[in-house]
């Protein structure tokens, strides 16, 4: 990052949280090209699928859910000096 950058990544971060969260949003969206701007029922209705399909390999056992305590613990040692 230039020195540009940094200073404004600075005055960004010393916004309120719900101010940089909305500034996240417009960031992300800038970063999509113009073919990716879907229509918002066809976003919802691919959610929905990708959520049945998951639901459908936990409720077949094709993949294994992980406790919350296991999820900390794995972010935990990953941010651990090695």
């Amino acid at each position: 990052m230039n020195a540009r950058s940094v200073a404004l990544r600075e005055e960004l971060l010393a916004l309120p949280m719900d101010e940089r969260a909305e500034l996240a949003v417009e960031l992300l969206a800038s970063l999509d090209d113009e073919d990716s701007l879907d229509d918002p029922v066809d976003v919802d209705l691919a959610w929905r699928d990708e959520l049945l399909r998951r639901s459908d390999e936990i409720s077949s056992g094709a993949v294994a859910t992980v406790g919350w305590d296991q999820v900390l613990e794995r972010v935990a040692d990953s941010r651990r000096p090695r």
